[in-house]
């Protein structure tokens, strides 16, 4: 596995395979979440099953927080040796005409998303931590609904929320298709990925920022 990630190679195959899990997740974590605009029983059997079920919370869960920190951390050192390798910088070698916005800030937009993940987990997993097993209390399934709709009645949550996705669909529009190619997949079928990478990185994005408008609006 060493050896794989000293390769540059073997580095970028690595990171967009934690892209693609991650993008995976995001697409299961959207299917969950606005199952609360549309049914909240819905929603809170969704919720308590994952939020139970042993295969979730000590095998899946772990995995997921792996993946985040490897993905990120990854994408830092693409970028710092990215740039060291560098010999002439983009100011003098016209960038802006051979790479998009997207392409130049993807460490900016993944950092921003990863701040946002930490105020996210901070106050959502934290807290599903504590009711779980720091102070456990017996299990109510029908409280995701509630609390989630209290989240959002914050302005400030809601805003950031706003923002953050933002970022994300600025970052999934150049990372959906360099993840794909990095793992071989630029044949016949680039054209056709490159529509559902659109749709994804911008369907996705505002997806979950229209549940927490519509919870804080609604409510």
């Amino acid at each position: 596995m060493s050896g794989i990630l000293n390769s540059s190679i073997g580095r970028k195959f690595a990171m967009a395979l934690s892209a693609l899990f991650l993008m995976f997740f995001l697409l299961q974590h959207f299917a969950i979440n606005i199952l609360s605009v549309f049914s909240p029983d819905a929603f809170n059997e969704a919720s308590h099953f994952m939020g139970t079920f042993w295969a979730v919370q000590f095998i899946l869960q772990p995995i997921l927080i792996i993946g985040i920190v490897f993905h990120f951390t990854m994408g830092i050192i693409l970028e710092l040796k990215n740039r060291k390798a560098r010999q002439v910088k983009y100011a003098k070698n016209n960038g802006n005409a051979n790479s998009s916005w997207m392409s130049r800030n993807m460490i900016w937009t993944g950092l921003l998303i990863e701040a946002f993940l930490i105020v996210h987990m901070s106050q959502l997993w934290w807290h599903e931590m504590m009711v779980k097993y720091i102070n456990p209390v017996t299990e109510d399934p029908t409280r995701y609904y509630p609390e989630l709709v209290e989240h959002f009645q914050s302005p400030v949550i809601v805003g950031i929320y706003v923002v953050a996705f933002v970022f994300l669909a600025l970052h999934l529009l150049h990372g959906f298709n360099s993840a794909f190619q990095s793992i071989g997949a630029n044949n016949k079928y680039t054209k056709s990925l490159k529509g559902i990478s659109k749709v994804y990185s911008i369907g996705i994005p505002v997806g979950f920022i229209f549940i927490a408008l519509y919870h804080h609006l609604a409510h």
